[in-house]
Formats: structure tokens, sequence, C-alpha cells
């Protein structure tokens, strides 16, 4: 619908409803429903969902089509990710938003900060969704704002031509709003449970949803030691409780990404249950490590698998966890991929040690024999240390080939000694290209940062005190900060503006007309950066 049909529409219904709606005036009604494009976060995961399918169907087509996102653990953070991305870049096509379960836990919890254990609210997960995209839809509601007043202005100088380029410039606004990834950690609890809080995530907006394939209460962090995983079917059942969420509340194309901690994991809580040879308990179970028992050796206590008519012991801790054998990690990680694949998830993720294109499409090449059109979510993790990874891989590559690698320390390539080198910039090379190389070569469809908001905020926060309580005093939050957000046309430099005033004065003007007591008048110091 456009503009001048949305004002005539409203129009409509004014003067339907006679004298008691006579002083409502129809174009600032048409103003304040196409600042509010989206009424309820339902309205989100259904119109972003359609987005993701569109964007899986175009990688598949062509892989140079892959899709990126950074995760942000507040509203504001989510809002300047995606101003800055209309202003760099003219679209905010294929760039998401990823909501960590690490972050939450870290940041959000009543608790105070947390290890990424899944021990935060649960509810702080659907909350964070919500208030993420309420500040997007703010940032629609002000950059709309603004070419509200550009129009206004514009038909005042008389000026048809720019207030009909700017009526069309409305028409075809691109909204701020773009998919989320959350993460749902391992469910929170059983599969009604998982069910549960899926509703409330997708009613908050999100339409896609990262289930992975721990235990709910022994869930660690990706990255650390500890995980424990559990039997194919009891996350197949999370699966389809996620799926079942999607369905009733009619999100039909809905996204359930299924992460598997396999690779790292060497402990399971339970023995899979099976029926026949074969079957994919048994196959579970085929990992186990286990010794043959002899009869006459039974021990009080003993827990027993029968395979191929012999007595197998698996060894069972007194965590009263199950070990699996060494070295299955990647057999097992592919069966989980191809299994989640083959019971309703839509995309991957595949949690790796390191960063390597080689490692992570050699998987997805046994998964795709399976699944040919087989799709990851890839962490480009804060937890790997990326310069020492791929400098350390160039030296690996040089080495194998014959090059001379004696002027280097593969155990010290961080050092900044190593910084001019020209395996350093071969290093950075690999790293600037890793996620279209890896889009490419590894089928990952999207590739996102978890934690670099995190990063970020310690980084900058860090340098502000330094500058600030020492030498540099006042000079140093004007010098690094007031000036370069000027200078580099930072929105949030008029933080009044972006916290809503001028939407707060355009209500005061529709609501009270003349007598609207307006925050952005003459005295208004956000006024000493009109120039800017």
């Amino acid at each position: 619908m456009t503009y001048q049909s949305t004002i005539a529409n409203l129009r409509k219904t004014i003067e339907g409803n006679g004298a008691p709606w006579n002083a409502i005036d129809a174009e600032s009604a048409a103003r304040m429903q196409i600042q509010n494009r989206f009424r309820t976060g339902l309205d989100i995961a259904r119109y972003t969902a359609k987005i993701m399918r569109e964007d899986m169907a175009a990688y598949d087509a062509d892989p140079a089509n892959y899709t990126q996102s950074l995760g942000c653990w507040h509203g504001f953070i989510a809002q300047q990710k995606l101003i800055s991305i209309k202003k760099h870049f003219g679209s905010t096509k294929r760039r998401y938003l990823y909501l960590s379960g690490w972050m939450v836990a870290a940041l959000r919890s009543e608790f105070g900060p947390l290890p990424d254990q899944s021990m935060h609210e649960k509810t702080s997960v659907p909350a964070l969704i919500g208030e993420l995209y309420t500040f997007l839809k703010q940032a629609d509601a002000r950059e709309l704002g603004m070419m509200f007043r550009d129009l206004d202005a514009a038909r005042e100088r008389g000026d048809e031509v720019e207030a009909k380029r700017i009526e069309t410039a409305i028409d075809n606004h691109e909204t701020h709003v773009v998919p989320i990834i959350a993460d749902i950690d391992a469910g929170f609890g059983n599969a009604e449970a998982t069910y549960l809080l899926a509703k409330k995530m997708i009613e908050a907006g999100a339409c896609a949803l990262q289930i992975e394939n721990q235990v709910s209460d022994e869930k660690q962090c990706g990255h650390q030691d500890g995980k424990v995983t559990v039997p194919h079917e009891e996350f197949l059942q999370k699966i389809r409780a996620i799926r079942h969420a999607f369905l009733e509340l009619g999100v039909e194309d809905g996204i359930i990404v299924a992460r598997t901690d396999s690779l790292g994991a060497g402990l399971t809580k339970s023995i899979a249950y099976t029926k026949e040879e074969g079957d994919l308990g048994d196959q579970y179970n085929s990992f186990l490590d286990c010794e043959e028992v002899d009869p006459a050796e039974i021990k009080n206590g003993d827990v027993f698998l029968s395979r191929e008519g012999k007595l197998l012991r698996p060894k069972r801790l007194p965590s009263n966890l199950y070990q699996f054998r060494a070295g299955t990690g990647e057999d097992r990680c592919v069966l989980d991929c191809i299994t989640s694949l083959q019971h309703g998830a839509d995309l991957l993720w595949i949690e790796t040690e390191k960063p390597h294109i080689g490692q992570i499409g050699g998987m997805v090449n046994r998964i795709r024999e399976v699944i040919p059109n087989a799709k990851l979510v890839y962490n480009n993790s804060p937890s790997f240390n990326w310069t020492l990874n791929f400098r350390q891989q160039v030296f690996d590559a040089w080495e194998a080939a014959g090059k001379d690698v004696s002027g280097y320390d593969r155990a010290r390539l961080m050092s900044v000694d190593y910084d001019g080198t020209e395996l350093a910039a071969e290093a950075d090379e690999r790293i600037r290209t890793f996620q279209r190389d890896a889009a490419a070569q590894a089928g990952i469809f999207h590739h996102l940062i978890t934690l670099p908001t995190y990063h970020t905020a310690a980084l900058s926060t860090d340098n502000l005190a330094k500058r600030y309580f020492g030498d540099e005093g006042m000079l140093g939050y004007v010098k690094n900060v007031q000036r370069e957000e000027i200078r580099q046309g930072i929105a949030c430099v008029k933080h009044q503006n972006m916290a809503g005033s001028d939407i707060g004065d355009d209500h005061k003007e529709y609501f009270a007309g003349e007598a609207a007591l307006k925050a952005g008048g003459t005295h208004n110091t956000m006024n000493q950066f009109e120039a800017a």
C-alpha cells in the first residue's frame, strides 16, 4: 500500500465516524501506521522466515549468496548495527541478527554474570528477542519520521518534484527488521519445556531457533570441555516440538538449526534404546567405549550391552556418564547431522575446535552424500585465536610444499615480531576471505560471530576509561568518541533524536496541534550538530 493510499483509506475511516473524529488528521494517522509496520512478534517471524527461505534458495543456486550476522546482547546494539549496515551498504539484504545464549547468560541474567550452562532464566531469551525488535522498529520509525519532515519541508518550498521523490522513497522504505537466529540452548528441559519456550521465542519474533544435542542440565559452552550429548531420539523429540510450535503459531516457514557438539563431546548420559541391529539407537551405542566381559566376571552394579553375540561393558564414570571411544567425534557428528536433517531440521551447526575449511568441508561432503543440499550455520567464534590458527595453517602449508620456514617458530607465531612478515600477510588474507571461501567450499550458508559486541564494548570502554581518567581528561572523550562520531556520521551523536525525542515531538503535534510543547526547539543543544 502506498503512502497516498494509506492516507486515503484512513481519511475514509475518519469521515465515516463523523463529528467525533473530525479533529483527527488522516495524514498524521497514516504516518504513525506506516511507522509501525509490524504489529506483533508473529508478524515479524512470518516476514523474516520468508526472507530466510528465499536466502537459502539463493545460496543453493550460488554459494556466493551466503548470509552473515553479529551477535547482539542489547536492543541498542542491534539497532546501531542495522543503521550502520544501511548507511554503508544501502541494504540489509542477507544480513541477520544472532542471539547468543552465552551473552544472555553472561549479560542478561538476574543472577548476574553466569557461564554458558543454561542456568539463566529461560524467559530472558524471548525477552531479549522482543527488545531487539523493539529497537529495530524504533529505527524504522525514526528514519521514516525524518523522511516525513523532509517531505513537509519540500512542500513548504513548493518543490513538487522533491516531494514526489520523497513519497516514492517512503513507499519503498526498507525496514531495519531482519531475521534472527536465536539460541534456545539444549531446550531448557524435556521436549514439552522446549516447545513452551519455543512458542515464547517465536511470539517475540524469532523465525529461526538453534537447538543443540547436549543434555539440558549438563549443558556446556561448545568451546569448553565436559560436554555430554544425548541419544538421537531425545534430540529429535525436541526438533519435532519446535516444528509443532512454529506450525501452531502459523509460522510455516520457521527455521530449525540443529547444532551438534559431538565433535568435541566424549560423554553421553544415556545408552540409547534399540530394537534391532543397525537402527538409530544401535548406531549411537556402537560409538560407546566398551570392553568384552566374561560372564564369570560380572560385578555388582555393572551395565551391559549385547552386540553380535558378545557381552560388552560400556565404560561408566563415577559421574554416571558413559564414555565414547576416542576418535569417533567426526563420525558421530556426521550421523547427528544427517539424522537431524532427515527428521525436520533445516540447517546444521557444527561446533569445531578451530576455523579450518578443510576440516569443515570434509564433514559437509560426507553429509551431502546423503543430503545433497545440506547447509551450515557456522560460528566464526571469538573463542578461536584466529591470528595464531591461520598463521599456523600457512606455516603447515608452506612446510608441506617444501618452502623454507626456518625463520618462523610455529609455537610463537602470535608474536608481534611476525606481524610484518609474508607469512602473516598470507594468513590475514585467508582470514579476510574465510567466509567467502568457506561458503563455496564447506557448505556454510550463514556466517556469524557469537560474541563480537561483548568484546567491542569491553575494548572501547577500556580505551575510553584509560584516556578520560588519565592525562587526556575530557579530550579523551571528545577526540576519540564525539569527534569521530561527527566525522564518521554516526547517527547516535544526536542521542536525543536516537532515543525518540523527534518522534515524541511529532506525536505532540498530532495530538495537541499548536498547543504542543515540543523539545526540539531553538534551545535544544542537539542543534549544535546540525552542521556536522
